[in-house]
């Protein structure tokens, strides 16, 4: 007897189209929708769907791709079978990843054939050593909801990109006299909010192991035969549910809390907007968990609503495509009919105020960021390179982390002009995905930043920056630092090379040919950032704390809406700062 045989480490790297992926995830999520979505809710009505709806969606997402892989391999498309599980392999894992906090959890294949219908009298729900997120203090010390001042707006951070998005329009507000609370409420030390610079903005945190809390979700315990269909594979939806019971049941920090860390986070939410009793509740994320839990408590409590953008959209890039304010602020015009598509308010305005973390970079000291580049690859390397580029990393998995350092450093060596690399990790990476990036590699000058100072703390002092889709591709062509997009031929960047300001690189050839003609003596001058990617002038803080106050109470005060391609249109509040340069 022959049988065809394929490794699931093949199976899986099959090509898909991400089109139809995302059309059979979108099918499954509305089935989960329509099938279960009533099953648990906070007491303050906030569907488990609609709070958990990222993370439930990736995992989706991971099933998904398998089972079209498995339609895609040629013998199980002309003989589907059966499946049968790994006895004892546990149904929900977790992948690999260089993200310091998020865990990023897959469907194994025995959680495949399970939902498929397969028995698996043997097999765990999770394997047994699964990792679980031990409780994390946050960094600002614990305020009880009854010592909680009265504040004009109450700011939610648990990113040090949303902690550096919030402050600049915090600290305009303090300037006009307007107290505000930031509620701090990152896990991971290093996405901890710094403290305040005005004494009226105050950082509180919530209870210490809020985001800790484990329990079983006994809802999700249904009985039935509803199946939907993905290509010739019948899903069914009760089994589904147990698989994402796994993602409510385990603490996963601030960025996948568990059902019981969510509801006792309302509560304590709520306390704190009815001593505060603020008109405004403004965030920088409204999709995932913690923002959407926050708008919804916001929206009870009959408090305005206000969203900042804080990093680069691409129609591809979320993992949901939903906002939920009632004011969304974007960085430029490209982002307005994204932002359009996305919001789910029925009275949502969309407005182009830039980024208020960009207001600083103007203020930027070059010099000593190029001084800190050549010392740091002098004290890893012993030798100082002519030029240096510098790599603004994503937390992808180890693989596609490794191919892309490859094709940097391919490019590295065939490039004229004496280059060396500097690597800096994403503010949410560990360090440690880049040890075995960093050994000696046929002479490359590589070097690794800081975290604590990362691609925005040294990109200015750059003669280039290479990245996917880094929001630092942006501030680069700020202060027309040359942008270098890579990654393999239909992986999805910024798109900057689209409106001239970056080169796509799919081969270490074009990343030669590029730092190549860079280090050429009179080289065209980059084009300036239009305001199509990125509206800066210096005043988005000042703009949006504007924004802020105009519709804080919209019944009494109708302002006239600020003309966003005028400079210097009328403010109440002063213009041109924003955040303290790194």
């Amino acid at each position: 007897m022959r049988a065809e045989q394929i490794t699931t480490r093949d199976l899986e790297a099959l090509p898909l189209d991400s089109g139809e992926v995302r059309e059979e995830v979108n099918r499954i999520m509305g089935a989960l929708e329509t099938y279960g979505a009533h099953l648990a809710a906070t007491p303050g009505g906030a569907g488990w769907l609609y709070v958990q709806h990222v993370p439930v969606r990736r995992l989706v997402e991971r099933l998904v791709r398998k089972l079209m892989a498995l339609s895609a391999w040629e013998p199980f498309k002309k003989a589907p079978g059966a499946m049968t599980p790994a006895p004892y392999e546990g149904l929900v894992g977790v992948r690999s990843s260089s993200s310091r906090e998020y865990r990023s959890y897959t469907v194994t294949w025995s959680g495949v054939a399970f939902v498929l219908g397969a028995a698996v009298s043997h097999n765990p729900l999770r394997p047994a050593q699964s990792p679980t997120r031990p409780a994390v203090h946050v960094a600002a010390a614990h305020s009880p909801a009854s010592e909680v001042r009265r504040s004009d707006v109450v700011a939610l951070s648990w990113s040090s990109r949303h902690a550096a998005t919030l402050l600049p329009v915090l600290d305009v507000l303090a300037r006009g006299g307007r107290r505000s609370l930031l509620i701090d409420l990152a896990t991971d030390p290093a996405e901890r909010s710094p403290a305040p610079r005005a004494e009226e903005v105050r950082l509180c945190s919530p209870p210490a192991g809020l985001f800790g809390r484990r329990g079983a979700v006994k809802e999700f315990l249904r009985q039935d035969d509803a199946v939907v269909r993905v290509k010739e594979h019948s899903v069914h939806l009760g089994r589904l549910l147990r698989l994402v019971s796994v993602l409510l049941e385990t603490s996963g920090g601030c960025t996948q809390p568990s059902w019981r860390s969510v509801v006792e986070a309302e509560a304590w939410l709520d306390d704190v907007l009815a001593v505060a009793r603020p008109h405004t509740v403004l965030v920088s994320n409204d999709t995932s968990p913690l923002g959407a839990l926050a708008v919804h408590a916001a929206e009870r409590h009959g408090i305005n609503t206000v969203h900042v953008q804080h990093g680069a959209w691409t129609a591809e890039s979320v993992a949901w495509p939903a906002l939920h304010s009632r004011h969304i602020v974007v960085m430029g015009e490209r982002d307005a009919p994204l932002a359009r598509a996305w919001t789910r308010h029925p009275d949502a305005e969309v407005h182009v105020l830039g980024q208020p973390r960009f207001d600083s970079l103007a203020r930027c000291d070059r010099e000593a960021q190029q001084r800190y580049l050549a010392q740091l690859i002098g004290a890893a390397t012993g030798r100082e390179p002519t030029r240096i580029v510098v790599w603004a990393c994503q937390p992808f998995g180890p693989d596609r982390l490794r191919a892309q350092a490859d094709l940097l450093l391919d490019g590295l060596r065939r490039a004229d002009g004496g280059w060396g690399l500097v690597i800096a990790p994403h503010p949410a990476q560990s360090a440690d995905a880049f040890y075995a990036l960093v050994m000696p590699d046929g002479g490359a000058l590589v070097a690794v930043t800081d975290p604590r100072v990362g691609a925005r703390g040294c990109f200015a002092g750059a003669d280039a920056l290479a990245s996917a889709y880094s929001t630092c591709g942006i501030e680069a062509a700020l202060l027309n630092v040359p942008v270098l997009e890579i990654g393999a031929a239909g992986e999805r960047t910024l798109g900057l090379a689209e409106h001239g300001l970056a080169r796509r690189c799919i081969s270490a050839d074009d990343i030669a040919d590029a730092l190549s003609s860079l280090a050429r003596p009179n080289r065209p001058a980059v084009q300036t950032m239009p305001d199509a990617v990125c509206r800066w002038r210096g005043d988005s803080a000042a703009d949006v704390a504007h924004l802020i106050l105009g519709r804080a109470d919209d019944a009494a005060t109708r302002l006239v809406p600020i003309h966003h391609d005028a400079p210097g249109a009328d403010s109440a509040l002063s213009r041109g700062e924003g955040a303290r340069a790194r």
